[in-house]
C-alpha cells in the first residue's frame, strides 16, 4: 500500500492557480524584495553612521596629538591611549617609530603614510592587541625634528555589534511581517473576491431552465458590483431572447400546422373518394397553400438571420420614392384599391436597397389587405430623416394594440381569416428592418379612420 502525505497535488495546484494565490504570492514577494532592500540600505546607513562617528573622533584626536607632537613631545610613549580600543603611533619619514601608545610598543608602523598630504582613512585587523578590525587616520604632522607620520588608530567592535544587533533585528522582524502581511493579503483577497466566486457559482449552476436565477449583487459601485449588475443584464437578454426563439418556434409551429392539415384533409378526402375528387381544384388549393408556406418560411428565414445578427447586402443610396411608386403600381395593377400619391416628393437614405423595398412591400400589403377603398402615401425628406407614412381606410388599430401588432405572428381577431393571407409576420420583419437603419415605425395616433403607419429613416444612417 502507497500512502502519501500532505494535500494531494491536483489540490495543491488548484490552490496556486487561484488568482487569489497569484495576487498573493505578488504582493508578498514585491514587499519582501522592498523589505529586504530596505532593510540592506538601513543597515548599510547605521554603519557609515557609526564609522563618519568613529572617524570624527579619530579626527579630533589626531588633532590633540598633532599639537602635542608640534610642541616638541613626538617621541616615547604617547598617553591617552592604550587597552583594545585605541592606539596610536608618530612614524619617521623613514618609518621608523618616534612615538608610540604602550599598547603598541615596538611594533612596526601600523600604517603606510598617506599618498598626499591631508588625512587619509583605512580599516586593519592585524593589530596584534586584538582580533577586531580597527579604523586608522593617518595624517602628516610636524614636529621639531621635521616632517612625520600621525597614526590613530580605534577598535571597530562598536560599529561591527551595533550593525550586526540591527541586522540581526531586521532578519527575524522581516520574515514575521512578510509571513503576517502574506495572511494578511490572503485573508483580504479572499474576502474581496468572494462576490466574485458567489457569481461564479450562481452561474454554474444556471443552465437552460433556470434562465430566471440572477446573480447575486453586492452593495456600493465598485467593479465586482458593476461586474455582477452587468451579468443580470445579460442574463436578462439571454432569458428575453430564450423566450423569444421559444415563442417563435411554438409560433412557427402553429402556423405550419394549419396550411399542412388543409392540405392533407384534401388529399385524403379525394382519395377516400377518388370518384367526386376534383383534381384542378385541388391542386389549385394545394398550389395556393405551398405558396403560404414558401412565404412564410420566407418570413421566418428573415427573422431567424435579423435575430442572429446576420451581416445584410452592401449599403448604397436608395432612392425611397422609387420603391414607392414600384409598389404603389403592383396595388394598383389589384384593380381593388385606389392609390393616392399626391403627397409623395424624392427622398434618398443610406441603406440595403432590397431590405428596404421589402419592408415597404410588407406595409403596402398590410393596407392592402385592410383598406376599404384607398392607400394613400406620403414622402418628405428634410435636413438628415426621411418620412414615410402609409394610410388605409380601414376599421383601424384600437390604442391599446398599437404597440403589439409589431409583434411576431400577432393577427388582430378581425384579420384571423383564412383569406386573408398574412402571416403575422409583415409589420415585425418591417420594424427590425426599420431599427437595423437607424429609423423607427409607430402607429399615428391621431389618424381617426383607418390605420397610418408612420416611418422615419436617417438620410446618412449607420447600420445598428
Amino acid at each position: 500500500m502507497t500512502t502519501t502525505d500532505g494535500p494531494p497535488r491536483g489540490r495543491v495546484r488548484s490552490v496556486t492557480g487561484t488568482l487569489r494565490f497569484r495576487i498573493t504570492a505578488l504582493a508578498t514577494l514585491v514587499v519582501a524584495a522592498l523589505l529586504v532592500v530596505a532593510a540592506g540600505a538601513l543597515v548599510v546607513t547605521q554603519r557609515n553612521r557609526l564609522t563618519e562617528s568613529l572617524e570624527a573622533t579619530l579626527g579630533q584626536r589626531a588633532r590633540d596629538l598633532a599639537d602635542v607632537a608640534g610642541k616638541g613631545d613626538a617621541t616615547g610613549t604617547l598617553t591617552g591611549f592604550g587597552g583594545q580600543d585605541t592606539a596610536a603611533q608618530i612614524v619617521s619619514p623613514s618609518g621608523v617609530v618616534l612615538a608610540a601608545s604602550a599598547n603598541i610598543a615596538r611594533e612596526p608602523p601600523m600604517a603606510p603614510p598617506p599618498s598626499r598630504r591631508g588625512a587619509a582613512f583605512r580599516t586593519i585587523d592585524d593589530l596584534r592587541i586584538d582580533n577586531s578590525a580597527f579604523r586608522v587616520l593617518s595624517r602628516r604632522v610636524d614636529t621639531p625634528r621635521g616632517p612625520a607620520v600621525l597614526h590613530v588608530a580605534a577598535n571597530l567592535d562598536d560599529v561591527i555589534e551595533s550593525t550586526g544587533v540591527l541586522a540581526t533585528s531586521l532578519a527575524v522582524v522581516i520574515p514575521a511581517a512578510v509571513l503576517f502581511l502574506a495572511g494578511l493579503m490572503w485573508w483580504l483577497v479572499g474576502r474581496t473576491l468572494r462576490p466574485v466566486e458567489d457569481i461564479r457559482g450562481e452561474v454554474a449552476h444556471i443552465g437552460g431552465t433556470d434562465l430566471h436565477r440572477r446573480v447575486p449583487q453586492p452593495r456600493g459601485d465598485d467593479e465586482i458590483a458593476r461586474l455582477a449588475r452587468t451579468m443580470n443584464t445579460m442574463l436578462d437578454r439571454v432569458e428575453e431572447a430564450t423566450r423569444r426563439q421559444q415563442q417563435l418556434v411554438a409560433d412557427a409551429s402553429h402556423e405550419l400546422r394549419s396550411p399542412l392539415t388543409r392540405m392533407r384533409s384534401r388529399l385524403e378526402v379525394d382519395g377516400a373518394h377518388p370518384g367526386s375528387a376534383d383534381l384542378p381544384a385541388t391542386q389549385r388549393d394545394i398550389l395556393e397553400e405551398t405558396v403560404g408556406l414558401q412565404h412564410l418560411v420566407d418570413d421566418l428565414l428573415q427573422l431567424a438571420r435579423a435575430d442572429a445578427g446576420a451581416p445584410s447586402e452592401r449599403w448604397e443610396r436608395v432612392d425611397l420614392d422609387d420603391i414607392v411608386l414600384r409598389q404603389a403600381r403592383r396595388l394598383r395593377a389589384g384593380g381593388r384599391i385606389t392609390v393616392d400619391l399626391s403627397d409623395v416628393s424624392g427622398a434618398q437614405v443610406d441603406g440595403a436597397p432590397n431590405e428596404l423595398s421589402r419592408a415597404i412591400r410588407n406595409l403596402v400589403d398590410n393596407a392592402a389587405r385592410h383598406a376599404a377603398s384607398v392607400v394613400t402615401f406620403t414622402l418628405t425628406e428634410d435636413d438628415d430623416r426621411a418620412c414615410l407614412t402609409v394610410a388605409d381606410d380601414g376599421p383601424g388599430i384600437p390604442p391599446d394594440e398599437h404597440e403589439r401588432v409589431f409583434e411576431r405572428f400577432t393577427r388582430l381577431d378581425r384579420a384571423r381569416s383564412a383569406a386573408d393571407g398574412g402571416t403575422g409576420l409583415g409589420l415585425a420583419i418591417t420594424r427590425d428592418i426599420v431599427e437595423h437603419h437607424g429609423g423607427s415605425i409607430t402607429v399615428d395616433s391621431e389618424h381617426l379612420r383607418g390605420a397610418r403607419f408612420v416611418v422615419t429613416i436617417p438620410t446618412h444612417g449607420t447600420r445598428s
